[in-house]
């Protein structure tokens, strides 16, 4: 009986000593494989879902810009730049028309590579006023993600 019992609790730790080398390389080979197609997927969709968020932000400035416009009967100069948009102008007319609270909450945002974005009136482009980001390079020009991105640039 002691015999019988020694065998059985030796084959129950054999069961229990865990898991092998080999085995542990092949889950870990398997995790590197899932994270690798997890990140070549989602590099190139985060950089479109930027390009996405400044044509947002441009439309929510361009809104708070017609604002502006609609109380103060003219856009801020390109010298006042979007900065006019979160506080009075010191050189503008009718200080007394100035919403209270400003036009946009925070001031102009940055664009979503942490630059921002540039104002100029009158447009040069024109339009009445030009509204863009740099892109995703910080420079004038350029393509696909590096391109311009502004409220005259076509799609």
């Amino acid at each position: 009986m002691d015999i019988k019992l020694k065998l059985e609790r030796s084959i129950t730790r054999r069961r229990q000593r865990g898991i092998t080398l080999v085995e542990l390389l092949v889950v870990l080979s398997i995790l590197a494989l899932i994270s690798a197609i997890v990140v070549i997927n989602i590099l190139p969709e985060q950089d479109r879902a930027r390009v996405r968020k400044a044509k947002i932000d441009i439309g929510v400035i361009e809104t708070a810009l017609d604002h502006y416009r609609l109380d103060m009967k003219r856009y801020p100069t390109t010298q006042q730049g979007l900065d006019a948009l979160r506080t009075v102008p010191r050189d503008v007319r009718q200080p007394e028309n100035y919403r209270l609270g400003g036009y946009i909450r925070s001031g102009a945002p940055l664009d979503p590579w942490g630059s921002p974005y540039i104002y100029v009136f009158p447009s040069e482009h024109g339009g009445v006023f030009d509204l863009y980001s740099l892109g995703a390079d910080g420079e004038l020009g350029g393509e696909e993600l590096d391109a311009d991105i502004g409220n005259w640039i076509e799609d």
